[in-house]
C-alpha cells in the first residue's frame, strides 16, 4: 500500500493537500458511454486492498465505492455518450469525460493525478502510466468510474436482456457479438466501432 501513496506524499511534502485522482472506464465497449471520475481524498485516507478497479471483484468494488463516496472530500463524474464518441472518436471523448469530471468536482483542487492521459487543466497535473495501480487517488477514481458505468449497463440490461449487458457491460464478448448478429444493433451501440459498423454496412 505504501507505493499507492507515493505521488500523494510527494505532493503533501510540498504543501499541496487537495489532490485529485482522475480515471475513466469504457473505452473498449461497443455500447454505452465512456465514464470518468475525479476523486479528492482526505490526507489521512486509508483503504487496504484498494487498487485498479479491474483487479477487484464486483462485490469488492461495490464495498469500496460506498467507502470512497462516504469519505471523499469531493467527487465529480464525467459522462460522454455513444453519439458523441461516434462524432469525435473515443480518445477525444475520453478527454472530454475527464475534463467534465474535473469541472464537476465540488471542492478545492490544487493538483491532479491522471491515469495515462495528458490533459490541460486549470491546475497543475501529473500523468501517470498505469496510475490506477500506482496512486491511491487514481485507484479511487477508477472504482467510482467503474461502478458508475456498470450500474448504467445493468439498467440497460433490463431494457435489452438479450444482449446480456449485465454480464458483459457492453464489451465485445462472444455472447454480445452473437446477439448483435441475431437481434441487430440498438441506439446505444457505438456505430463507429468495427463489429457494429460491419452490421450496419451489411444492411446497406
Amino acid at each position: 500500500m505504501d507505493d499507492l501513496y507515493k505521488y500523494e506524499k510527494e505532493l503533501n511534502n510540498k504543501g499541496i493537500e487537495y489532490i485529485a485522482g482522475i480515471d475513466e472506464v469504457g473505452r473498449g465497449p461497443l455500447v454505452g458511454p465512456v465514464v470518468s471520475a475525479c476523486v479528492v481524498l482526505p490526507k489521512d485516507f486509508s483503504l487496504p486492498g484498494l487498487t485498479d478497479s479491474k483487479k477487484l471483484s464486483s462485490k469488492k468494488r461495490d464495498v469500496f465505492y460506498d467507502i470512497i463516496k462516504d469519505q471523499a472530500l469531493g467527487i465529480g463524474i464525467g459522462i460522454v455518450d455513444e453519439k458523441r464518441i461516434d462524432e469525435i472518436n473515443i480518445y477525444e471523448a475520453t478527454k472530454e469525460a475527464m475534463i467534465q469530471a474535473f469541472k464537476n468536482t465540488p471542492c478545492k483542487i490544487e493538483h491532479i493525478l491522471v491515469d495515462a492521459m495528458k490533459l490541460e487543466f486549470d491546475v497543475p497535473s501529473t500523468s501517470i502510466v498505469k496510475g490506477d495501480s500506482k496512486s491511491i487517488s487514481i485507484a479511487a477514481a477508477s472504482v467510482i468510474a467503474k461502478v458508475t458505468r456498470d450500474r448504467m449497463m445493468d439498467e440497460l440490461d433490463l431494457k435489452y436482456p438479450m444482449y446480456e449487458f449485465k454480464n458483459n457491460k457492453g464489451y465485445p464478448t462472444k455472447a454480445h457479438l452473437n446477439a448483435i448478429e441475431k437481434y441487430g444493433i440498438i441506439d446505444e451501440h457505438r456505430k463507429s466501432y468495427g463489429p457494429v459498423a460491419k452490421v450496419i454496412s451489411n444492411k446497406c
